[in-house]
């Protein structure tokens, strides 16, 4: 009922430890393996008139409102004595700089970093709007007609038709319908505007967007006119010159609308220029932001959450359970023999700043001279305690005469021996002697040797880059860890060294069989 009881046990550690790290994953993005980066993008919109005589200034900016297939990783607003509002309708986003009076020209900044996250997806679509017909002018209503007539004929759906439309528009010979429809426009966004009307005239759900092309280095980048049409429960991107679908795939939604992207109220000559760079960030940094947008509580609750210093202590103790679970797979099921369970991690995170080999060597100069005066104080028949004291006093003693000579001797790593835990050296020295005395020299080694080799072997796991990454990113992990540590506690079969020692006696009984 026991192993029943405690297998349960170990089985819901471990799919509570998978499935949270599954979780942030594949939800929150938290790369497996340290080395992963990401591109983020920063978009600079620079805001830039000259204010009016006397009067209140209120400039208004288009900025992007959830853009698919990207992440904010974050956004800055930068002014001086301006107040700062941004609102939301559920299309379209802006902010608003306000000023009861400034002289000279101004300069506002808006500053955006964006993250590629194929998985982001977009908010909500907003549903169509009510279509009021256009109301063309004389000279073009029968074109309009004409062409529409054209494409409908030519179409199945909306998506088709509007496609059609598009081709017909942008045909590199047009004919006198469609040079007609553009002979009195001057600007690309006029053109797409009317193609908009057009579409509205033709009973589709359409409407105007800016998009921003990501080209990294841009200095003067400005927005690009496009369509959306509403199809199969939500907008669909058209490019308004090839009628091609979609959004190219280095560029991001800025605004949803025919009117203006910056307007200022009580200014002049108003300019807005965007400016494009790309740099890698770790995407454990991205992960965590998308979280927080997300809401998701998880992040808040997580080891990122605490101060710096505080992180950087956490990365190194949720590496002891690692080597606690490897100290105990070694001697309960391969047979190795240590002084105690903890005396080896410790070591092993002493040898993250003495490195393994100095730090082996160090460990076995300083034991060895303790352990050759502990047994002059055993000679001396001291009591228990005072004896334990003078063996810590002497080993002190010990290894600042190693960081001295070492020292002098212009070997730096010497220096080091201080970050050994010198209570665990203590004991160390202390239960070696006692097992030379009970058992024998070979003893004594043999367990002084496969500490040392413990402490190596942990010295290596914990100090590898992925392992530190995975159990800090991923502390729930220790739970499949806590998990194995409850099995193998029930675990009453043959070691390894145990097979090997009767290997005879296994012989013969297979032999007899």
């Amino acid at each position: 009922m026991r192993n029943l009881h405690v297998k349960v046990l170990a089985l819901l550690l471990v799919i509570i430890g998978l499935s949270l790290c599954y979780y942030k994953v594949t939800r929150l993005g938290l790369p497996l393996f340290p080395t992963k980066q990401t591109e983020v993008w920063t978009v600079e919109a620079r805001i830039e008139f000259k204010p009016k005589r006397d009067t209140p200034i209120k400039a208004t900016l288009f900025i992007p409102r959830n853009p698919a297939g990207y992440t904010v990783v974050d956004e800055n607003f930068v002014s001086s004595n301006y107040g700062l509002t941004t609102e939301d309708d559920g299309v379209a986003r802006n902010a608003q700089w306000a000023v009861r009076k400034a002289t000279g020209y101004q300069v506002l900044y808006y500053r955006l970093h964006l993250a590629r996250d194929p998985t982001a997806q977009p908010g909500k679509p907003s549903p169509p709007p009510v279509l009021t017909p256009p109301n063309y002018p004389e000279l073009i209503r029968s074109e309009v007609k004409a062409v529409v007539d054209e494409a409908r004929s030519k179409s199945a759906d909306t998506l088709s038709f509007s496609r059609a439309l598009l081709l017909r528009l942008n045909a590199p010979t047009p004919d006198a319908n469609v040079s007609l429809l553009q002979q009195d426009l001057q600007t690309q966004e006029e053109w797409v505007a009317r193609i908009v009307d057009i579409l509205v005239g033709a009973s589709i759900p359409a409407r105007m967007t800016y998009i921003l092309r990501l080209v990294d280095g841009s200095k003067h980048a400005s927005l690009t006119p496009w369509i959306e049409v509403y199809a199969k429960d939500g907008w669909q991107a058209i490019n308004p010159q090839t009628a091609e679908p979609g959004v190219p795939k280095e560029a991001v939604v800025w605004h949803v609308g025919k009117g203006p992207v910056l307007d200022i109220n009580g200014g002049r000559f108003p300019k807005v220029e965007y400016s494009v760079t790309r740099h890698a960030q770790e995407m454990t940094l991205v992960a965590e932001q998308r979280a927080r947008q997300m809401g998701s509580r998880i992040m808040e609750f997580s080891l990122f959450s605490l101060p710096v210093q505080t992180q950087n202590v956490y990365r190194v103790l949720l590496l002891t359970p690692i080597g606690a679970f490897l100290i105990v797979f070694m001697r309960n099921v391969v047979g190795f023999k240590t002084f105690g369970t903890f005396m080896p991690i410790l070591i092993a995170l002493a040898f993250r700043e003495t490195k393994l080999l100095w730090g082996m060597v160090l460990f076995t100069l300083v034991v060895g001279l303790g352990l050759t005066i502990r047994f002059y104080l055993e000679y001396l028949k001291l009591l228990l305690v005072p004896r334990l004291a003078s063996v810590l006093t002497i080993v002190i003693l010990l290894m600042a005469l190693v960081s001295l000579l070492t020292h002098k001797l212009g070997i730096d790593r010497g220096v080091s021996v201080a970050l050994f835990p010198m209570v665990i050296l203590t004991m160390t020295v202390e239960r070696m002697a006692l097992v030379w005395e009970e058992s024998g020299p070979l003893e004594a080694l043999q367990q002084g040797f496969g500490s040392l080799l413990m402490a190596a072997l942990a010295f290596v796991i914990m100090s590898d880059s992925v392992m530190r990454h995975v159990v800090f990113v991923f502390p729930e992990l220790l739970l499949i860890v806590l998990a194995a540590n409850l099995l193998l506690g029930r675990y009453t079969g043959y070691r390894l060294t145990e097979l090997w020692r009767f290997r005879a006696a296994l012989r013969q009984e297979q032999e007899q069989e």
